[in-house]
């Protein structure tokens, strides 16, 4: 073989500008580990999305982080309970949507036309200020619901 030269240029039979027959695969493998690393986070995201409204937590993938209890089990919430979660910066959130106080006490009022029995559920972050779900409890009373509850998790056994 001469200095230069291709495998397969210059004396053999392949002839001039021969056809090049090896394919490389490597940038297509790495093509499709990385769409299966995309699918595989994705999938585990949408999986866990939360189920129904106001059963389980807040909406809109607004994380509340719930302080634990022990008598979880004594109330059971039903859809037409109103829940109302407050952030640990202090903002309140219905039915998935951040609300200012006069909103929250608007959305109070709806529930107490649509059902004079509605439970108001507090779900409050373990840092938020004592005051602050005071303040629901209070807005609560003051349209009407006497019926309120305090979302915890259930400690572990």
């Amino acid at each position: 073989m001469a200095m230069g030269q291709l495998p397969g240029e210059g004396g053999t039979d392949e002839g001039e500008g021969g056809v090049f027959s090896e394919i490389n695969i490597t940038p297509l493998t790495d093509i499709f580990l990385v769409l299966l690393i995309i699918f595989m986070v994705t999938s585990s995201v949408i999986t866990q999305q939360p189920e129904a409204a106001g059963a389980g937590g807040t909406e809109a993938g607004l994380e509340v982080v719930l302080p634990q209890g022990g008598a979880a089990a004594d109330v059971a919430v039903s859809r037409k309970d109103l829940a109302v979660a407050v952030l640990a910066d202090g903002r309140f959130v219905v039915n998935g949507t951040v609300v200012s106080e006069s909103e929250l006490r608007v959305a109070l009022k709806e529930a107490r036309a649509a059902n004079p029995n509605t439970m108001v559920v507090v779900q409050a972050d373990e840092g938020v200020p004592h005051g602050k779900v005071v303040q629901v409890m209070e807005a609560a009373k003051l349209e009407g619901l006497g019926q309120i509850a305090i979302g915890v998790r259930e400690a572990p056994r």
